[in-house]
């Protein structure tokens, strides 16, 4: 299929802004997944803390591609690209133990601290998008590199500005903490390439990801007994963490959403666009560790001062971005990197080049629908009411009207742009 030239462009500023849309949506979602993390400063094990976001992860990843798609058309799509799912689950490994990272860089150095560093993947996924997958082969990739570095250099400066913690420090301390945030980032931008390759040979997003949870499952379990001193007492610790295991898996679900939305971002735009918008996750960070757990209570003006100039780099960066386009020399480099997929592994170049225009090719051969799928998100659905009946308030204060307010902004995101995307794509 072939379109004009004037429609094409037009196509080509639909996506752009469809993808600049889903990673700062992304953002919001990432950053509200981080929170219940703060429940490590509650004496829970940060491998308890991982396994039980990955649990309400697995759970969640199943319900969402069903529920969207349907369950015949994710198997199609995994039946049509196989070579994909080894890509799949060592994106889910290397997200696994990144995200155990996390947890360990949030006990020691708090939220605020911890996000910056961990945030580095901005640089690393940009890095690998263009020496990989041809990204940024053309004019205005000043803009987004100047972008994604003052993302990065604003987020440092917020983690500055929010370092003055007082307490009692965690083992290790400080220097694991930071250790472990940015060997959280360097997986997690390696991460990225999985994801760009699925997108480049037209995978659909909910397919990968439905793929992505076996990884990150089993590589969390393993880790988690391995060090957390075998299976009987991990299994104890649960017993003692239920009445928290309803956040952890909120946590979860927050970050499935805030991935899909990353997923879509990294399609249409790329990963040296995509990954460093929902970057911007580092601002919403602030937000929940600031006025909702009150990370920067006691500091004084200067470092109030160095909060407001992180920001504003880090939004003058994340403008940068959004307004840097993909030049035509730089698309043709993105069909040579689409060809040589389907030349390697036997695809059809017209198929894939329609999928990565917005198109829905398998959605045209209708997919069968099938009853279980109404089973699948029903049990998914009891399995939160469940946890949700038995969970306790935790022994973390928060400040329950700033809460509410990035929740409902959170939301919002999720519906404008959950929105955009069923009418640009079908959620193709």
């Amino acid at each position: 299929m072939t379109i004009s030239p004037s429609k094409a462009k037009l196509s080509t500023f639909s996506l752009h802004a469809l993808g600049v849309a889903c990673g700062l949506a992304a953002a919001t979602w990432l950053a509200a997944a981080e929170a219940p993390t703060k429940l490590v400063t509650a004496g829970f094990s940060p491998f308890l803390i991982s396994l039980g976001m990955v649990a309400g992860v697995f759970v969640a990843r199943w319900t969402v591609p069903v529920a969207l798609k349907g369950s015949g058309y994710v198997l199609q799509d995994l039946r049509e690209k196989p070579h994909l799912i080894p890509w799949a689950i060592i994106a889910g490994m290397l997200w696994a133990v990144a995200n155990t990272l996390t947890v360990f860089g949030v006990r020691n150095v708090g939220l605020s601290i911890a996000f910056p560093l961990w945030n580095i993947n901005s640089l690393v996924g940009l890095f690998w998008g263009w020496l990989l997958f041809k990204e940024l082969r053309g004019a205005g990739w000043g803009r987004v590199v100047g972008g994604a570095v003052a993302i990065v250099g604003g987020a440092f400066i917020l983690a500055y500005a929010t370092s003055q913690h007082t307490g009692k420090m965690p083992p290790g301390g400080a220097p694991l903490g930071i250790a472990a945030a940015l060997s959280a980032g360097l997986l997690l931008g390696t991460m990225y390439i999985p994801y760009r390759k699925a997108y480049i040979s037209g995978m659909n997003p909910l397919s990968f990801v439905t793929v992505f949870t076996f990884g990150e499952l089993a590589t969390v379990s393993t880790l988690t007994v391995i060090f957390d001193g075998g299976f009987h007492k991990v299994m104890a610790e649960l017993v003692v963490a239920r009445p928290a295991l309803f956040w952890l898996f909120l946590g979860g679900f927050c970050w499935v959403v805030g991935d899909l939305f990353q997923n879509y971002a990294a399609k249409y735009i790329g990963i040296a666009r995509g990954i460093p918008l929902s970057n911007t996750n580092q601002l919403w960070g602030l937000a929940w560790g600031v006025l909702v757990f009150g990370e920067l209570a006691g500091q004084g003006v200067a470092a109030h001062v160095l909060v407001f100039t992180g920001s504003l780099i880090m939004i003058l960066g994340a403008g940068a971005i959004c307004t840097a386009k993909a030049s035509e020399s730089e698309q043709t480099s993105w069909k040579s990197a689409m060809d040589r997929e389907c030349a390697r592994y036997g695809m059809d170049p017209e198929r894939v080049a329609s999928s990565l225009r917005g198109e829905d090719p398998l959605a045209r051969e209708k997919p069968a629908r099938h009853w279980w799928e109404v089973v699948i998100v029903a049990a998914a659905t009891a399995v939160f009411v469940w946890l949700a009946i038995g969970a306790k308030h935790q022994a973390v204060p928060v400040n329950l009207p700033w809460m509410a307010v990035l929740l409902v902004t959170t939301m919002l995101c999720l519906i404008v742009c959950g929105i955009l995307l069923w009418k640009r794509t079908r959620f193709s």
